[in-house]
């Protein structure tokens, strides 16, 4: 990891609140859905959410803008091994076309959630963190980058292309009983210059 300056910090589990809201705005409602899924008898999903999160924090998953009052982005990534364990048989149906997708991206580093609370949104946070997703795949010596976007989300899609990321590769999938328009998944990759 590379050393952050403010306003980038890693995360920690007091800050779970606000990394369920990325992680569930970042996957289109998927998390909450799956949250739900795993939730014991009389168990609220939201709990089960704040529990995993914060678990991913104190691994030192995540990094987030803290501006002074709390997480109001963040990032989640790592890097993709060169050689993907394969998919069992067994695997979720709702996420096997996810697992796919980022078996395809191997040797890149893969961002797994990049999402800002509504309410700061347009201030160019989300490529505040993406360059520096990409300063860290450059320490990493990773000379690629990768991502999935919904279908249906046209303005990240935009963006990400807009930056160097293009398409390749895409899968359907099955949501199951969860309610979506999403049809498809997509991965985009990104070649890191030298600089």
């Amino acid at each position: 990891m590379i050393p952050l300056t403010p306003p980038f910090r890693l995360a920690t589990a007091d800050d779970a609140p606000a990394l369920i809201r990325f992680v569930n705005a970042a996957g289109e409602g998927l998390a909450e859905y799956l949250w739900a899924q795993m939730a014991g008898p009389g168990e609220d999903s939201l709990a089960v959410g704040l529990a995993r999160q914060a678990q991913k924090a104190e691994e030192g998953q995540i990094i987030v803008i803290d501006e002074g009052d709390g997480a109001i982005a963040g990032l989640t990534g790592y890097a993709i091994p060169a050689h993907a364990d394969p998919i069992p048989d067994d695997f979720s149906p709702l996420i096997r076309s996810l697992q796919e997708l980022e078996n395809a991206a191997p040797s890149t580093w893969y961002i797994n959630v990049l999402a800002a609370l509504p309410e700061h949104r347009g201030r160019g946070l989300g490529s505040g963190l993406l360059a520096l997703s990409e300063e860290i795949s450059r320490a990493s010596n990773i000379q690629k980058m990768s991502l999935l976007v919904a279908d249906t989300n046209t303005n990240a899609r935009r963006l990400y292309e807009r930056i160097g990321y293009s398409e390749t590769a895409r899968r359907s999938f099955d949501p199951g009983d969860w309610q979506t328009d999403i049809k498809e998944w997509i991965l985009l990759i990104k070649p890191l210059d030298n600089a």
